[in-house]
C-alpha cells in the first residue's frame, strides 16, 4: 500500500529504474526514439556561402589596390635616387669591401636621393664609418653619386684573442674585412698594449713599425724581382717577440715564417744590422730572393733559411781610422 491507500505498483517502479539516456538515444517503456538533429535550411546555407565569397573577393580587390599604390610610390622614389659609384678604385678591393662602403653611405637609412644634401650626407657617413678611405670627395651626377678618395691598403694582420684587425703602411688601424687577394702578413709577438686604437687611428708601436717596414721592403722586391709570383704570398707571419733582443740578446731579433712553418731568420730591424755585425739589409734580401728563385718556393726544401750571417767582413767604426 502507498501513502494514498492504493496498492503499490512494483512493475511500474521496475520500468522506471530501467529508463536511461545513452548518446543520442533514450529508452522509455520499452520504446526507442532517435533525437532530432537541427540542420540549417538550404536557403540559409546558400546565403552564407554567397556572403563569404563576396568578402573574399572584396579582400583580394583591396589587396591589389594597395599593392598597386606601393609599386607606384616605390617607382617614384627610385626615379629620384642614384647609384653609388666608386671613382678609380684600386684593383685589389673586393665585393666585401665595396658592400661595407655602400652600407656606410646609407648609415642613417638615406635613400640617396639626387638632391643637394646627398653629397654631404654620403661624405659624412663614409668619413665617419669607413677607415679604409681618406680624403673622401663626393659629387652628384645626373644618375649617380660618385665617391672619390685615397685608399688605405692593409699590409699586416694583428690578432688578439677573437679580435683581429689590419694596419696599413702608416700604421693606421683598419677594421677587418676578408682580403684573400692580398699578401697580408700576420705580426706576432707584439709587446702587450692595454688599449688598441679605434679604426682610423695610428697605432704607435715600435715593434709593429719594424715588422711593417720589413713587409714593405719585401713588397718592393716583389715588384722589382718577382712580379709574376710575389714572395710575400708565401710568408704567413713575422715574429717580433725578441725585438731588439728584449727576451734573449743573443738570439735572432725578427723571424719570418713561411706558410709551411719554415723559419727565415732575418735578424735586427731594417737599418740596424751594423749594430749587431749582421749582413746588411741588401745582402739579406739578395740571399732570400736568390733562394726563392732557385727553388721556386720558400717551402718544403730546407728546415730554415738564415739571412743574418754576413757573407763578408763587416767594417767596424774603428776600422775607418
Amino acid at each position: 500500500m502507498n501513502a494514498k491507500g492504493k496498492p503499490f505498483n512494483f512493475e511500474a517502479v521496475a520500468r522506471k529504474k530501467r529508463t536511461k539516456k545513452s548518446g543520442t538515444f533514450f529508452t522509455l517503456r520499452g520504446r526507442t526514439k532517435r533525437a532530432k538533429r537541427t540542420e540549417p535550411l538550404p536557403g540559409v546555407k546558400a546565403t552564407f556561402t554567397a556572403i563569404m565569397s563576396v568578402l573574399i573577393l572584396g579582400g583580394i580587390v583591396v589587396g591589389f589596390y594597395y599593392l598597386e599604390q606601393y609599386v607606384n610610390v616605390a617607382a617614384g622614389v627610385s626615379e629620384n635616387t642614384g647609384v653609388l659609384e666608386l671613382v678609380n678604385p684600386p684593383e685589389w678591393i673586393n665585393e666585401a669591401l665595396k658592400e661595407k662602403i655602400y652600407r656606410a653611405a646609407r648609415a642613417h637609412g638615406e635613400n640617396l636621393k639626387l638632391d643637394e644634401y646627398a653629397a654631404a650626407s654620403v661624405q659624412y657617413n663614409i668619413t665617419s664609418y669607413v677607415s679604409w678611405l681618406e680624403n673622401v670627395q663626393v659629387q652628384i651626377s645626373e644618375t649617380s653619386i660618385r665617391i672619390e678618395a685615397d685608399w688605405r691598403k692593409p699590409v699586416a694582420l694583428i690578432k688578439f684573442g677573437l679580435e683581429q684587425f689590419y694596419v696599413d703602411a702608416e700604421l693606421v688601424v683598419l677594421d677587418y674585412v676578408s682580403m684573400p687577394e692580398l699578401p697580408i702578413v700576420q705580426v706576432t709577438g707584439l709587446a702587450a698594449k692595454t688599449q688598441i686604437p679605434r679604426p682610423g687611428s695610428v697605432w704607435q708601436h715600435e715593434d709593429l713599425a719594424a715588422a711593417v717596414e720589413l713587409i714593405l721592403k719585401l713588397d718592393l722586391m716583389d715588384k722589382l724581382v718577382t712580379p709574376d709570383k710575389p714572395l710575400l704570398f708565401e710568408i704567413k707571419s713575422i715574429d717580433v717577440g725578441n725585438f731588439n733582443g728584449r727576451k734573449n740578446p743573443g738570439f735572432v731579433h725578427i723571424i719570418l715564417y713561411a706558410k709551411d712553418k719554415t723559419e727565415i731568420m732575418w735578424g735586427a730591424k731594417v737599418g740596424a744590422w751594423h749594430r749587431y755585425l749582421e749582413a746588411s739589409d741588401e745582402e739579406k734580401l739578395a740571399k732570400l730572393y736568390s733562394h726563392y728563385k732557385e727553388y721556386g718556393t720558400l717551402m718544403n726544401n730546407v728546415k730554415y733559411i738564415k739571412l743574418n750571417d754576413p757573407q763578408q767582413v763587416v767594417p767596424r767604426p774603428t776600422d775607418r781610422y
